[in-house]
């Protein structure tokens, strides 16, 4: 077994794994959140204040970096520290008298400080988000101003905030989303591409069959920023075209042997999450999409998990072919047919199982020992965005 093979395999292993464990679909399903939030973060500590530095640089120890500094508002933990106290915290950076910080202390009663160096607006951010309700649509509707703020400390966690929300609060936000906004961010090509997949994701709720030309030609361009994210442009697309936009699709990069590997991985991620969160396209017509997949070596053991999961037991004499014709540049697909057949309820399966045992008994065994039985897919709600894309970042191994 050559380390390609045993990686992928590694990997698959991985991917149907995680493919089965349920979890709330998060707003942007193709975006990665790029640390925790500032909202994440003050929940984990036991006091966050306001503080004022005392010193400058050259007051402050030299050996240990400790900075004195008096706290001017408590946002959390009121019970362990006042306003008026004054504490000690570690800080190298430069710093004069007067400047301000955003401190998080852990471990009472002698709390360990952190510091976060602000801004009056960003004061002013932090304050206000501490008071919104427990709400998502809530939260959404604050951040969402601060998306393309000039201030990165708040673009960047407000973009977290979106990365991290539930999708049910995002389609919510469409009615008070800036469609002709969305549409400039999308197609300027500086747009880093982890917020592009964000504001695509979001065009898929707010805008209409207007957007599909633009979408089109995007799809169609062999620029690389024009077509960064373009996995969520592709589940953009389809949100926006249904069923009808497959055509499209499937002509670029399902049923296209010359589309590169990624560009036709990127398509999988994309039709995966609306067969498992989307409500737009039949999963009848998603898994004939699938099929086409079906027919590039390289790529087969991808898809047929999917086929597994969304109970489409039309493929049982493909696969056994792809079984029994593999060879040392794609053997790694065995398995995954191993599981699809034994998760399929049909004698037909049985019988092929006892076919292809006798071709290799190894890859049957392992499947058996590895794998628990693929559970076929029941509803739309049963793999969350944040497993998809841990299974990409798996495969981005092999790619």
């Amino acid at each position: 077994m050559n380390l390609t093979h045993s990686l992928k395999t590694t990997a698959l292993f991985l991917l149907a794994c995680i493919a089965l464990v349920p979890g709330d679909l998060l707003a942007c399903p193709f975006c990665n959140a790029v640390s925790q939030t500032l909202r994440q973060e003050m929940a984990a500590m036991d006091a966050v204040v306001f503080a004022v530095s005392l010193q400058d640089a050259t007051e402050r120890d030299s050996e240990t970096g400790k900075l004195q500094m008096k706290v001017v508002q408590v946002l959390k933990g009121s019970d362990l520290v006042k306003v008026g106290d004054e504490i000690e915290a570690i800080y190298y950076g430069d710093v004069s008298k007067g400047r301000r910080f955003m401190l998080s202390g852990v471990d009472p009663p002698q709390l360990q400080w952190s510091c976060l160096p602000v801004t009056e607006r960003a004061e002013s951010y932090i304050g206000k988000m501490t008071k919104i309700a427990d709400d998502d649509l809530e939260r959404l509707r604050f951040y969402y101003q601060f998306l393309q703020d000039d201030e990165s400390m708040l673009a960047r966690d407000a973009y977290d905030e979106f990365a991290i929300a539930p999708y049910d609060a995002v389609k919510k936000l469409a009615p008070e989303m800036d469609h002709g906004q969305l549409v400039k961010w999308i197609t300027d090509p500086e747009m880093p591409t982890d917020r592009k997949r964000l504001y695509l994701t979001m065009l898929g709720v707010c805008g209409d069959q207007s957007d599909l030309e633009m979408l089109e030609k995007m799809l169609r361009s062999t620029s690389k920023s024009t077509r960064g994210g373009l996995d969520a442009m592709i589940a953009c697309y389809l949100t926006l075209g249904g069923e009808s936009g497959l055509g499209l699709i499937n002509e670029l990069f399902l049923a296209n042997k010359q589309a590169p590997y990624a560009d036709t991985y990127q398509a999988i991620m994309a039709v995966r999450f609306h067969g498992t969160e989307g409500d737009v396209i039949p999963r009848s017509a998603l898994v004939e999409s699938l099929h086409h997949v079906l027919d590039r070596k390289d790529l087969a053991d991808l898809v047929i998990p999917d086929l597994a999961r969304w109970n489409d037991w039309s493929q049982i004499d493909r696969l056994v072919d792809l079984f029994v014709n593999a060879d040392p540049d794609n053997n790694w697909v065995r398995v995954p047919v191993v599981n699809y057949l034994r998760a399929c309820p049909l004698d037909s399966a049985k019988e092929a199982l006892k076919k292809i045992e006798k071709i290799d008994p190894e890859s049957v065994r392992r499947a058996n020992t590895f794998f628990s039985i693929p559970v076929p897919a029941r509803d739309k709600g049963s793999s969350s965005s944040s497993n998809l894309y841990q299974s990409r970042d798996y495969l981005k191994i092999v790619a």
